[in-house]
């Protein structure tokens, strides 16, 4: 059985902006298209905390998830960019989590 991979996309929890497009639609639009699927998990969000200097600071976050058979690093990374812009983000976290069908 071939590895797959799960891909977990961090994303901050934003506003609406009337004067931009939706970014978490684009998003959908995009891994749908290319991965044939995705699956967001945003009806509970997630509470992210790092320290920063003397400072803890909190973030509330949504996970896209897709699952993939290729894990093309090049095209993450560079989508990784993509997304950070998007969404104003210094960092987008992308993680990629070895899984298996059952």
């Amino acid at each position: 059985m071939a590895e797959m991979y799960l891909i977990q996309i961090l994303l901050p929890i934003i506003g609406a902006q009337s004067d931009r497009p939706d970014p978490y639609e684009m998003l959908r639009e995009e891994l749908t298209s290319r991965f044939g699927g995705m699956t967001f998990h945003k009806n509970a969000p997630a509470e992210g905390l790092w320290a920063n200097d003397d400072d803890v600071e909190k973030d509330a976050i949504i996970i896209a998830e897709v699952m993939i058979d290729d894990l093309h690093r090049d095209w993450w990374h560079t989508y990784r960019k993509t997304l950070e812009n998007r969404f104003q983000q210094e960092e987008i976290v992308i993680r990629a989590l070895p899984m298996a069908r059952l």
